[in-house]
């Protein structure tokens, strides 16, 4: 993917293109970075999110909303929907971030998403940054059950296996990559009784221990529908 297609995909193109440039900019690449961006742009997600929340489920409690939107704004689900726009391949990253698989780091691609967004707000205005947040998280939320979102991955397997009077399944980091503070971690989550391995990776071992469950999680309920 190129700049031109992202653009596309986001049916925008921007007329000051060196706030798409600083958004695709990680801070081990030049001062010109995109943390600042990302700052606004998480305030833009949370909003677009919550907006959508409150209209489309009327009947929902204030408490029962927050924890969706929790669950829809993080750095697990943009990590998610960032790899679905290979955002990765445009990212400008130094070169210790480049050999360290800096491109594929859940925190790095969360962040840079929601500096596009960020840059989406200030070269477009909101009801922009608003249309591709939703383009983006519709499908997404869509796709999934309203009354499972408020909980992570690994509890709805484990409750998935425990209804079924299945083992649990066993989390192993299977590599580490990168420097000691900037670590990417890989885990595999085996469930034995299925004969299924599912893997993740992530910037803590917990976030891919829930990227691992997630992809077994979702296997699970494929293979139903």
């Amino acid at each position: 993917m190129d700049r031109d297609a992202l653009c596309r995909s986001l049916g925008y193109v921007f007329t000051q293109p060196q706030l798409l440039q600083r958004a695709l900019t990680h801070r081990s690449h030049s001062a010109a970075h995109n943390e600042r961006l990302e700052f606004l742009g998480d305030s833009v997600v949370n909003c677009v999110v919550a907006k959508y929340l409150h209209d489309t489920y009327p009947d929902l409690p204030e408490g029962d909303l927050s924890r969706l939107r929790s669950n829809l704004v993080n750095q697990q689900t943009l990590y998610m929907l960032a790899q679905k726009m290979s955002l990765g391949e445009l990212l400008l990253l130094g070169e210790g971030e480049r050999k360290s698989a800096g491109s594929s780091r859940p925190s790095i691609l969360a962040d840079a998403l929601e500096a596009l967004v960020g840059a989406l707000f200030l070269d477009g205005g909101f009801q922009v940054a608003e249309k591709a947040v939703l383009s983006m998280y519709i499908p997404f939320i869509k796709q999934a059950d309203v009354l499972t979102l408020g909980k992570d991955a690994k509890t709805l397997l484990q409750e998935y296996l425990q209804s079924r009077k299945l083992a649990l399944p066993r989390y192993t980091v299977t590599a580490t990559q990168g420097e000691a503070h900037a670590q990417l971690f890989q885990v595999e989550c085996a469930i034995a009784q299925l004969k299924m391995t599912t893997r993740g990776e992530g910037s803590s071992r917990r976030i891919a221990e829930q990227m691992a469950a997630e992809a077994a999680y979702q296997k699970l309920i494929s293979q139903i529908n």
